[in-house]
C-alpha cells in the first residue's frame, strides 16, 4: 500500500471519526435525566431508554480520550457531556451487594434506578475505565481513587473469592478460565497506568504479567487454535464450550498484547502476538466466500450452538482493523498491511452507513444488515470511534516517519 493509499485511508478515517461522534453527540444525550440514551435507531431516533451500565463507562471514557488526547475533539460540549455521564454513574450504577461490597448494576432505568445486575465484571470495569479516564480531564483525584479501590476489588474477586459476584459454586460447573476475564484485566492496567509514574507502574506489574500468561493459555492445539475457554490450568475443555472461538475476541487480545509488548520491549511476546492471535483467527476467521469475520466457529468445524455464530458483527472488525494496523505498524511487515486493507474495504463497503451516519453492527454471512439499529443494549459510542481513534492516531505515526 502506497503512501497516497495510506493517507486515503487516514482521510477517510478521520471524517467517519467526526461523523460517528457527531452523531452520538446528537442523538444520545438525556439532558433531563443525565448520561447516555444506547438504544438509537438507524435515524438516530431513541426506541428503548434503558441505560446500561457498561456501555455509559464506554461513552464517558471514549469522550474524554478524545478531548484530551485530539484537538479537534477539545470542545466544551464534549467535556461537559463526559462529566455529565461520569455524574449519573457515580450517583445510580453502584448497588449494594449483600456481601457489603459494592457491585454495579448492569441495567438501570431512565431516572437512574437499578434493573438488573450480572453476575460478572465488566460494568464494573467500564465504571473504573470511566472514572480513571474522567479523573484525567477534570483532575478530580476522588474519582482516580475510586477507580484504584474498585480494580482492587475486581482482582479479589478474580483473583481470590469470586463470591461477591452472586455466583453460586455449583457441583458439576468446571471452574474456566474465559479469555475476556484476563484481556479487560489487562486493559485496565494499561488504563490505570498510563502516564501516572512507576509507583502506580510497579503496583499493576505483576498483574499485568499474570494477564498476559492467562492470555497465553488460550493458544491451543500445538499453536494452531485459539480456543475461548480453558480449564484454569490451561487445558482444553470438553464439549461446545471447551471448541469455540471468538475470532474477534482474539484479535483484540492480539493487539492488547502488542501495546504489552512494546511498553516491556518483549519482542518474543510480539511475535507470539501477531502470529497468534492476528494471523491466526483472521486465517480461520475470514470468511472466503462472502468476506467478513464469522462471529463465532467450532475448532472442530460443527455448528457452534450460538444462533448467530455465522453473522458478521461490527465489533470484531473494528478489532481485526486495529490490530493489523498495529503490527504492521511496529513490524512493517507488507503483508499484515494487506489484512488491514482487506478488512478496510470490507468495513466501509458494509457496516459504515453514508446516509445516515454511524455503523450498522449486524449483518448476514452475505453481508447485507440484518438489524439496522445504531446502537443497543451492547452496541454503543465505543468500538467503532476506539477503532477510528486508534487507527487515526497510527497513520499519523507511520506517515510522519514513512521514510
Amino acid at each position: 500500500m502506497s503512501a497516497v493509499k495510506l493517507e486515503e485511508c487516514r482521510e477517510r478515517i478521520r471524517t467517519e471519526l467526526d461523523n460517528v461522534v457527531d452523531f452520538w453527540l446528537k442523538y444520545s444525550h438525556d439532558t433531563v435525566h443525565g448520561g447516555f440514551f444506547t438504544c438509537i435507531g438507524k435515524d438516530g431516533k431513541v426506541y428503548d431508554e434503558l441505560k446500561y451500565v457498561w456501555l455509559q463507562g464506554r461513552q464517558v471514557w471514549m469522550y474524554c480520550r478524545l478531548y484530551r488526547s485530539m484537538e479537534r475533539f477539545h470542545k466544551p460540549e464534549i467535556l461537559e457531556a463526559a462529566k455529565a455521564g461520569g455524574a449519573f454513574l457515580r450517583k445510580f450504577a453502584r448497588v449494594s451487594s449483600s456481601s457489603g461490597q459494592w457491585k454495579c448494576a448492569f441495567c438501570l432505568t431512565r431516572d437512574g434506578k437499578a434493573v438488573k445486575i450480572q453476575r460478572t465484571i465488566f460494568s464494573e470495569c467500564f465504571y473504573i475505565m470511566a472514572m480513571d479516564e474522567l479523573s484525567r480531564v477534570t483532575g478530580d483525584k476522588d474519582m482516580q481513587l475510586e477507580a484504584e479501590q474498585m480494580m482492587e476489588q475486581l482482582i479479589f474477586w478474580v483473583q481470590k473469592d469470586s463470591s461477591g459476584l452472586g455466583r453460586p459454586q455449583l457441583p458439576g460447573d468446571i471452574p474456566t478460565n474465559g479469555m475476556a476475564v484476563p484481556m479487560m484485566l489487562l486493559c485496565l492496567v494499561q488504563q490505570l497506568t498510563e502516564g501516572r509514574g512507576q509507583e502506580v507502574v510497579q503496583k499493576y506489574r505483576e498483574l499485568g504479567s499474570w494477564c498476559v500468561q492467562q492470555i497465553l493459555q488460550h493458544v491451543q492445539r500445538d499453536g494452531t487454535a485459539i480456543l475461548e475457554n480453558v480449564s484454569l490450568e490451561g487445558a482444553e475443555l470438553p464439549g461446545c464450550q471447551g471448541r469455540l472461538q471468538n475470532p474477534g475476541h482474539a484479535l483484540e487480545a492480539g493487539w492488547f498484547l502488542l501495546q504489552f509488548s512494546a511498553e516491556r520491549g518483549d519482542e518474543e511476546l510480539q511475535r507470539t502476538a501477531i502470529d497468534k492471535f492476528v494471523e491466526l483467527p483472521y486465517q480461520y476467521g475470514w470468511d472466503k466466500e462472502h468476506g467478513g469475520l464469522f462471529y463465532f466457529l467450532d475448532v472442530d468445524g460443527h455448528c457452534p450452538t450460538q444462533l448467530e455464530w455465522s453473522m458478521k458483527l461490527w465489533w470484531p472488525h473494528c478489532e481485526a482493523l486495529i490490530a493489523f494496523l498495529m503490527a504492521y505498524s511496529q513490524t512493517k511487515r507488507p503483508e499484515l498491511l494487506e489484512r488491514f486493507s482487506q478488512v478496510y474495504e470490507y468495513i466501509f463497503s458494509h457496516f459504515s452507513d453514508a446516509e445516515s451516519g454511524e455503523w450498522f453492527g449486524y449483518l448476514t454471512q452475505e453481508g447485507k444488515v440484518a438489524l439496522d439499529f445504531k446502537g443497543g443494549p451492547f452496541k454503543g459510542f465505543f468500538h467503532v470511534p476506539r477503532c477510528l481513534y486508534m487507527c487515526e492516531r497510527i497513520l499519523d505515526d507511520l506517515l510522519e516517519n514513512k521514510d
